[in-house]
């Protein structure tokens, strides 16, 4: 099944298409490559993502083409699974590397059975507010955009999410590595920083790779350019036929 779904098709039907996405590529950027690719085939296709991932986050994202579309609801809500790098001792405003640091802390007092305690206690559902520096609109514009401009809306919804596990799988402060299964909507940028709030030091998001979403793997992934020339050489079988 896998392989099923890691191929471009060109018919109207569409696919699901399983992309390994880089470092500092926006989902849209993915989605708009992949669409160009399309386009340039004479191949104009409707694409979009089934989640999204921040640019500093790396892995799986879901594409939907063609009328496969119209079943993006149903990607959206499976549970997601990371792996990735919180760096303690230290806050930024985006919670990520996306902005610099502040407020640096010691961590040489930290105690590596705290540190996973703290981590294992976060598990169960919460209410999480969505971070400034995210994609949630708030009266016609995006956070991020009214953040960029260095405003703040501290009114900004909460939702209710479950952090289905969470381990500290490698412990070399000032930094922590970590894996988490998280349902849809949660921030792990947001975990990082309750995490480090929760240890007294502060904590951001210093690397994250997303590796599951629910049944599907990064490991059957395949990247942004490997699926730009599989578009290209299926076009080109196509006029052949």
């Amino acid at each position: 099944m896998s392989q099923q779904l890691r191929r471009p098709v060109l018919s109207e039907e569409g696919d699901y298409l399983l992309v390994d996405k880089p470092l500092d590529w926006t989902s849209f950027d993915v989605v708009a490559k992949i669409r160009g690719a399309y386009k340039r085939c004479g191949a104009k296709r409707k694409v979009g993502h089934c989640g999204t991932l921040d640019p500093k986050a790396t892995g799986l994202l879901i594409l939907a083409t063609g009328r496969k579309t119209k079943t993006i609801s149903s990607l959206e809500i499976l549970d997601k699974t990371y792996e990735g790098v919180i760096r303690l001792g230290a806050k930024t405003a985006s919670h990520d590397t996306e902005s610099g640091e502040y407020d640096i802390r010691d961590v040489s007092h930290l105690d590596e059975r705290a540190i996973r305690a703290a981590a294992a206690s976060m598990v169960g559902e919460r209410m999480q507010q969505p971070p400034m520096h995210s994609a949630v609109w708030h009266n016609g514009k995006r956070l991020y955009e009214l953040a960029r401009q260095g405003h703040e809306v501290k009114e900004r919804k909460a939702r209710q999410i479950e952090i289905h596990r969470f381990e500290i799988t490698e412990v070399s402060l000032p930094c922590v590595r970590f894996f988490i299964r998280v349902s849809k909507g949660a921030y792990i940028r947001v975990i990082a920083h309750e995490l480090g709030e929760q240890l007294g030091v502060g904590g951001y998001l210093s690397e994250l790779k997303r590796v599951a979403i629910g049944e599907f793997r990064l490991s059957d992934a395949v990247s942004v350019s490997e699926i730009v020339d599989e578009i290209g050489r299926a076009a080109a079988l196509a006029i052949e036929e």
